[in-house]
Parts: C-alpha cells; structure tokens; sequence
C-alpha cells in the first residue's frame, strides 16, 4: 500500500519539476527587459481597454448619440505614442533604422489604418445598442478570429492545435447563448432590429480586430525583415516600431475618421451641442470633454499595449488576452450601469473563461512538448 501511495506523489514531483525547468528555460530564453515589456504591454491590454469599453457606454448613457464622435475621439489620442516616441529616438541618437518606413509600408499603414477606423466604428455602433457586459462577452469572439487570421497570414508564430480548435468552438458557442437570450437585457428604446444590427456590427468587429493583429505581425515581420534585422524576430532594443507603427496607422485612422465624420456624421459643430446638455462626468462641457479624453487616451494605451503583445508575442496571444478582459468588463459594467446578468450571459461568460482556460492549458502543453523536442534534438547535434 505504501508502494503504490508513493508513485503518484513522486509523478506529480516529476511533473512540478518538469513544469518549472521549462517556464525557467523558455524565462532565460529572453532578456530581463523583454519580459517586462511584454507584461507592461498585457497589463495595458487587460485594463485600459475595459476601461475604453466602459467610457464608451458611459458616453451614450450620458447624452452622446454620434458613433462617429466616439469613433473619432478614440483615434483623436495619437499623439499620445507619438510623444513616447521621441525618448526612443534621443536614446537612439536621434536615428532611427526603421524610420521613415518605405513607400510600401507607408501604404501598409493607412491600409490598417483604414480597417482601424472601420472597427471603431463597427464597435461605437455596437455599443450604442448593447449594454457593456453583452458588447465585451460579443467581442470575445474575437479570440477565435485572431486565431484563424494569424494561422492563415503569419503561419510560423501562430500555430493551431486542438486546444486551440476547442476554445474557438466554446467560445463562439458563449456567443451564440448571449445572442439566443437578445431579449432579456435590451436598453428601453432599443427595437429587436438595432439590437440585431449592435450584435452583427460586434461581431465583425471583433473579426476585423483579429485581422489588424494580424495584419500588424505581419507588417512587424516585413519591418524588421526590410530593417536588416539579424533575426527578423522581436527585440526589447527595437520596441520603438511598436510607437511608430501605432503612430503611424493611428494618424491614419485619425485622418479617415475625421473626413468620415465631416462627410457623413453630423460634423464637428455637433460636438458644442451634445456638450451643452452632456450628464456624465459631472455634466456640461467639463464632463464631456473628459469623457471623451480619458476614451482616447485608454484606447491609445490599449492599442499600443496590443501592439505591443503582437510584436512581441504573436495574434494568438493577443487574441487571447483580448478574450480575458472579458470578464473584466462584464463585471464592471453590472457594478457600475448595473446592466442587467441574466442566467444565460453567466452561462456565456463561464463558457467563455471555460475555452480560455481550456486554450491556455493546451498551449502549456504544446510549449513544453516543443521544448523537449529541441532539447532532444540539441542533445543528439551533440553527440
């Protein structure tokens, strides 16, 4: 009995010990500071974009009716990277290998620059119609495009196994509960068809948001790849394409939004009228121009923490993390606009950290499995 009561304690030692050598290895794979980096870029991702989310909704529940005001006000924050930008080019002597970007680049930029500026709109539509919690556990969807677009434009960082199959099928059926019960949480005045329309326009967002972090690996790659870079991966020391890049598409996004909301929004001088009868953030202009500030400066921190997963990590990852402010903003939005959580959206919302966690653990396995296969094949170079 003593026997066979020591074998799975001695298995699980085994297994903790294997567990810790290969997050030790693959921590000691990368510099100090690129580790750093990359959880500074999560930690922005998992709170300045709940907290833009949440804005959002606060601006219409104040008074705001112009999603190409919030889409625009969104985009409005660019200087914001640009002036983080500047220390990285004193600290490079003013000289940049990466900067100005050649003219294919430059038209790479106002492409996502252009889809950016769709997907804030898509979004500021969607939010006008769905309450927080609904919008965000929508948008976890976005996990399973980041996952499709990644394996399909940058194949070699964003492999697809089954864990990853798996969380893509639960979480699109989390979706699919919260669209089954459209009816229990519709804001008054909301008809069935503008709340069908925020579903749809939440869900190609969310696609479209899982082709820009693609499209932005694959810009990083052909950067650095033009730059000379030895290793055409990611560096810590070269973390200032992350700046330049979202300087330049949010330029463009801001460019596009700006025509978009003279020519077909209700212009600029609508921004005087929602101000004077604006009620949140202690109402008036004060509160109006705060609310919309602190939306452009949490998105410009979340995109440039997005930004910076991708670089450097990959779509997935960033997917991923996208899927994990979920819950986030869900339970903010019930505290804060005490939106309604009926059984089925906690269903979708276990459903949804469900796939996750079920990603998560495949993924730890698959790292430990191609871990040990370059350790075997170092071993066997050797010898």
């Amino acid at each position: 009995m003593e026997e066979d009561s020591a074998e799975p304690n001695v298995s699980l030692r085994e297994k903790a010990s294997k567990i810790i050598s290969v997050s030790t290895a693959a921590y000691r794979s990368k510099p100090g500071s690129f580790w750093a980096l990359l959880v500074l870029s999560a930690g922005a991702m998992l709170t300045a974009f709940p907290a833009s989310s949440l804005l959002s909704r606060l601006y219409y529940n104040g008074g705001g009716q112009s999603k190409w005001i919030l889409s625009w006000s969104a985009v409005a924050g660019w200087p914001i990277p640009a002036l983080l930008l500047l220390p990285c080019y004193l600290l490079l002597d003013g000289a940049s290998p990466t900067w100005p970007p050649p003219p294919r680049l430059c038209l790479w930029y106002a492409l996502l620059g252009l889809l950016s500026a769709a997907d804030n709109l898509m979004y500021a539509w969607a939010y006008a119609y769905l309450p927080a919690s609904t919008a965000s556990l929508v948008a976890a969807s976005s996990l399973a495009f980041s996952a499709v677009f990644g394996r399909l434009i940058v194949k070699e960082k964003n492999r697809m196994g089954l864990s990853t199959v798996n969380a893509i099928v639960v979480i699109t059926a989390g979706v699919v509960i919260v669209a089954l019960d459209s009816g229990s949480d519709r804001y008054p005045g909301v008809t069935g068809k503008q709340y069908a329309l925020g579903f749809v326009l939440d869900v190609a967002g969310s696609a479209l948001h899982g082709l820009i972090f693609a499209l932005s690996e694959l810009a990083f790659v052909t950067h650095l790849a033009a730059a000379g870079s030895n290793d055409g991966g990611a560096s810590s020391s070269r973390f200032h394409v992350v700046l330049e890049q979202q300087v330049a598409v949010s330029l463009s996004a801001f460019a596009f939004t700006s025509a978009g909301l003279a020519a077909f929004g209700e212009g600029f001088g609508a921004m005087r009228r929602e101000a004077a009868v604006f009620r949140a953030g202690g109402g008036g202009k004060a509160g109006y121009a705060m609310v919309l500030g602190w939306s452009a400066a949490t998105f410009q921190l979340g995109v440039l923490g997005a930004t910076g997963v991708v670089y450097l990590g990959s779509t997935v990852l960033a997917g991923v993390l996208n899927a994990v402010r979920v819950p986030v903003t869900s339970v903010a939005a019930v505290i804060w606009f005490h939106d309604p959580m009926s059984g089925f959206k906690i269903l979708s919302l276990v459903i949804t950290v469900w796939g996750f966690g079920s990603y998560m653990v495949g993924h730890s396995g698959a790292a430990k499995k191609t871990s040990r296969d370059r350790s075997r094949s170092g071993r066997q170079t050797m010898s």
